[in-house]
């Protein structure tokens, strides 16, 4: 097996710039579900406050038909798409849950 200190500088310098974007774009993925969990946090509040469910599994169908096409636009695989939005989305109606349970232990 090759080592990387065996490679030509040349190959050695791509990969360093290939893993610096990267790393750049994870750091990037993970601001942007900061913020998409900043909203989701929002909806949760609201849902909370009007007793509606935390989940809304016709929106929730929607979503993952539609990130499914982008994916699928993008040649991304559209399964591991939907995987990653129901991991995401699992993660948001918890965080409404427990929002719902405060909001109703204050009343």
């Amino acid at each position: 097996m090759t080592r990387i200190d065996d490679l030509d500088d040349a190959v050695r310098t791509e990969l360093r710039q290939l893993r610096e974007s990267i790393d750049n774009i994870d750091a990037a993925v993970v601001h942007m579900l900061a913020e998409r969990f900043k909203c989701t946090q929002r909806v949760g509040r609201l849902k909370a406050e009007h007793a509606l469910p935390a989940a809304d599994p016709a929106r929730e169908a929607r979503q993952i038909a539609r990130l499914r096409q982008l994916a699928e636009n993008a040649n991304l695989d559209p399964g591991f798409a939907a995987k990653l939005l129901n991991f995401i989305i699992a993660e948001v109606i918890r965080h409404h849950e427990t929002l719902a349970g405060r909001t109703t232990a204050e009343h």
